[in-house]
């Protein structure tokens, strides 16, 4: 072994004489050491959190349950990879070619292989009564032979031999008190249909709690799915002593187009919402983890650089008596060592918590199955003990290198007077970034069209790091500007606040530059909101010329005989179906392709603009049909397409069409992005049904009077409802993905660690200034004159945080307003302005407050003659 690696080793791993050093420094100073160890421990709290959430998503899912006899249950290829990596999920169960089902059984090893055909149906009781699924799961029909791969028992009846004829699971029965024989209506669709109860059957297990299982004939199932020779999956039954990963392995390997699960991986094709939310987590999980695993690294840095800074004069003492800047190094590195290890580990604690009250909101936001299990582990408070202890480790490094490289007299010189340099290379960068963000937000660097969100992040991050890198210069200057405006020099309290400002910038702007900062994230993310919401709402307001409006429960659907039946009725001028999905657009984009996830909508063109105005840019929209696409705005300056233009596209079920452009639209927000032919969106979702159906009425027509006869003309599908235009804006938008309440919920776990951040570096920068406050007392300064000088101070802070943080925003703002509204002017909320800044003033006012009252505390004789 080396000298140098020897050296570089002792400077990552300190040996136990330096730890038991270590301690005994942190012991005799322990208050300078509590806002590291709050900095690291609330850091450690929120990567333990996203890394269970990550471990989860990887590992766990939803026991199967009708699937839990199968060995080996096969699917499609539910996603589309991006890379290696990185998927993106099919909106639509993707089906397999029946004809495989054959080709499974000739696998060796199988014993069985059975098709799965799911069509989601709704029950009514002999009371006309619907009869739910248990908590609002589906009830979903099946052939009776996939009954096999629960398996499922026939506790009284039989099983059922004609079209006409159901069995139903027991607790299903029980909850519709529906007895063998008696005729239960079955509703596929609108379109309900009579059928004789023949049989009661008992679930595998504990019984079924994510759904309820009718059963009836092969054929009839095939006939009600409307999807003739298609599977929705393929459950295998192993040979006796075969084991499942190796079956599974067999039947890849010999049928091509299969994707096999084993074990809890079943539960994925069994219920697509737990697939989903399976790698919306780790896909989330990663990409949250790793910026804040960044911004940890820079706050935990930032804190322990200033408790560092706070000992300069110690550590210049150090050097004069002889300490070489070795010695310094490992001292130093020893101490963050101690201090992030035990700070990492207990920052695991909440962070479990954390992670819980994330997956809360994901099952809240209807992202995640209430049921999907978390995964608590070593793993993820591991990753996070080592990052924390590297990022406090480089940390100490840093501040170290310039106290232990520079000369004993230098030293105990820039100990005595806080150090006016400022480095060259980060300002340059500060400079720089700020035209890189105003090219990025105004002139069209990036690729035009693209989304609010990713223009918003990217410009954002730009002018949070400038803020960070010239964070102190803006505060010099705020100073020198407003300083004798905010603080009166002929008091003494504003003589003093406006001295120590101007003295101790720098420590000032130590809690002024991350505040600043959190206020520009959190004021992006409000506004960026608030202007999407406005122009969407406006969009759909302005655009939506409909009178009535039909839909059904989540699920049912409506029917192509609905859409004919009220097209007939006396007073109805046109009626539009629309259906929603969202699909997959591929497009070049420099060297390669990209693929982006769109909200579309499928309608009827004819007369459209008379129950809803896309606001035509481009072409006609009466021409969607057969192979035929509009697009928004947006989206065709993403993907650069033009009226004419052919473009790649995959449907929700992975089927891909290459329809051509026919017109460009505005109104893309408010109604989604891409726009097909009803019939194609229809015959591609998986329960092939409609979402809604716009309606116009004849001129003069009374619309109460219109409801009526469009109820008495419904009567006979039971799971349609007549309500008016605010029925559509309830199913409108992407499906409920609940993309806002992610977003929030991230932002809010992001700006509450910078806020925790921001309040310990101002308790540590003003409770560090015990010796300051006595010796202002003991020249005669009052209390209360040192309480007024802090409130002088925490102005300045305040107002320099609001002031750099929204002028930082106002590029973002005005680019985000431009693509979405082609306005430069965003939508304010005046409700999250005033939150933004009284969080701000109770960050700030209260830390400062809390901490002069602490640092105030010590007997003036013992405060003067402590340590700094």
């Amino acid at each position: 072994m080396t000298r140098s690696f020897r050296r570089l080793v002792r400077l990552v791993v300190p040996l136990p004489g330096d730890l038991s050093l270590a301690w005994s420094t942190i012991k005799g100073r322990t208050g300078g050491f509590v806002g590291s160890f709050i900095a690291v421990a609330a850091g450690s709290a929120v990567i333990t959190a996203c890394g269970m959430l990550l471990v989860s998503g990887l590992g766990t899912g939803v026991t199967p349950e009708r699937y839990a006899g199968a060995a080996v249950v096969l699917g499609g290829e539910q996603s589309f990879w991006l890379d290696e990596s990185a998927e993106v999920r099919y909106s639509e169960r993707v089906t397999l070619p029946a004809e495989k089902v054959a080709a499974v059984a000739a696998v060796p090893g199988v014993q069985a292989a059975i098709g799965d055909v799911n069509v989601e149906v709704s029950v009514l009781a002999p009371d006309g009564d619907v009869v739910a699924g248990p908590d609002g799961f589906p009830v979903l029909g099946h052939g009776w032979s996939a009954a096999a791969l629960g398996p499922f028992r026939v506790r009284d009846g039989r099983v059922p031999s004609a079209p006409d004829e159901v069995v139903l699971d027991a607790d299903l029965a029980a909850r519709g008190d529906v007895s063998l024989g008696a005729r239960v209506q079955l509703v596929v669709g609108s379109l309900p249909s009579s059928y004789r109860v023949v049989g009661i059957a008992t679930a595998p297990g504990d019984g079924l709690d994510r759904q309820s299982a009718v059963f009836v004939t092969d054929d009839q199932a095939t006939t009600l799915s409307g999807r003739p020779g298609r599977v929705d999956a393929i459950g295998v039954l192993a040979a006796p002593g075969v084991a499942p990963e190796q079956l599974a392995e067999r039947i890849t390997a010999a049928v091509p187009g299969v994707v096999a699960h084993t074990g809890a991986g079943r539960g994925d094709v069994e219920f697509l919402d737990v697939g989903d939310a399976r790698s919306l987590v780790v896909e989330t999980a990663a990409s949250f983890g790793g910026t804040m695993v960044l911004i940890v690294v820079f706050v935990v840095a930032s804190t322990l650089a200033l408790s560092v800074r706070q000992r300069r004069r110690e550590l210049a003492l150090l050097r004069a008596i002889g300490a070489t800047p070795r010695q310094i190094h490992w001292m130093i590195g020893a101490e963050m060592t101690v201090v992030s290890s035990v700070g990492a580990v207990v920052g695991a604690i909440p962070g479990v918590l954390l992670a819980y009250v994330m997956r809360a909101v994901f099952v809240l936001a209807g992202v995640m199955p209430p049921d999907f299990q978390m995964r608590v582990g070593l793993l993820p408070v591991l990753a996070s003990l080592i990052l924390c202890v590297l990022s406090a480790r480089l940390a100490g490094w840093l501040v170290a290198r310039r106290l232990a490289n520079v000369s004993p007299v230098e030293a105990l010189g820039d100990a005595a007077v806080e150090p006016r340099r400022f480095g060259r290379m980060r300002v340059a960068i500060g400079v720089l970034l700020i035209p890189l963000g105003l090219l990025l937000t105004w002139g069209n660097v990036a690729a035009p069209g693209d989304s609010a969100a990713d223009t918003a992040a990217s410009a954002v991050l730009l002018f949070v790091v400038a803020l960070g890198c010239l964070g102190p210069l803006l505060l010099r200057g705020a100073i020198v500007l407003f300083g004798s405006r905010l603080n009166r020099q002929s008091t003494a309290s504003g003589f003093l606040a406006q001295a120590n400002a101007r003295a101790n910038w720098r420590r000032l702007s130590s809690a002024t530059t991350p505040l600043a900062m959190g206020v520009t994230l959190a004021a992006v993310q409000v506004f960026g909101a608030s202007t999407t919401i406005a122009a969407a709402q406006h969009q759909i307001e302005d655009g939506l010329r409909a009178d009535h409006v039909l839909t059904a429960p989540s699920g049912a659907g409506i029917s192509p005989e609905v859409v004919d039946a009220v097209r007939g009725v006396a007073g109805v001028s046109v009626a539009t179906p629309v259906a929603r999905m969202r699909v997959l657009l591929t497009f070049p984009s420099e060297d390669s392709t990209a693929t982006k996830v769109f909200a579309a909508q499928g309608v009827a063109p004819e007369r459209l603009s008379e129950t809803m105005d896309l606001a035509v840019n481009e072409g006609d929209i009466a021409e969607l049909r057969g192979d035929a696409v509009a697009l928004s705005r947006i989206v065709a300056e993403t993907v650069r397409a033009n009226v004419g233009a052919t473009i790649e596209l995959r449907l929700g079920d992975g089927t891909v069409v290459e329809p051509r452009v026919v017109a460009i639209y505005e109104n893309g927000l408010g109604f989604g992005d891409v726009t097909l032919p009803n019939d194609l969106v229809v015959a591609h979702t998986t329960t092939r049904v409609a979402t809604a159906v716009l309606i116009r009425s004849v001129d003069g027509t009374d619309p109460v009077a219109l409801a009526g006869t469009l109820r008495g003309a419904l009567e006979r599908y039971p799971t349609v409802q007549v309500g008016d235009r605010e029925a559509f804006l309830a199913t409108s938008g992407s499906g409920g993905s609940g993309d806002w309440a992610l977003n929030l919920l991230f932002q809010t776990v992001l700006l509450g660690y910078i806020a925790i951040a921001v309040v310990n570096t101002l308790v540590m920068a003003t409770a560090a200034r015990v010796r300051e406050f006595a010796s202002l007392r003991l020249i005669g300064a009052s209390r209360n004159q040192l309480r007024a000088m802090m409130n002088g101070e925490a102005r300045i802070v305040v107002l320099s945080a609001l002031l750099f943080g929204l002028l930082a925003t106002i590029p973002p703002l005005i680019g985000i307003s431009l693509g979405l509204t082609k306005s430069p002017v965003p939508s304010i909320s005046l409700t999250g302005l005033i939150a933004i800044v009284a969080v701000t003033i109770a960050l700030s006012w209260g830390a400062i407050r809390m901490a002069t009252r602490y640092a105030m505390r010590p007997a003036l004789i013992d405060a003067i003659g402590g340590r700094e």
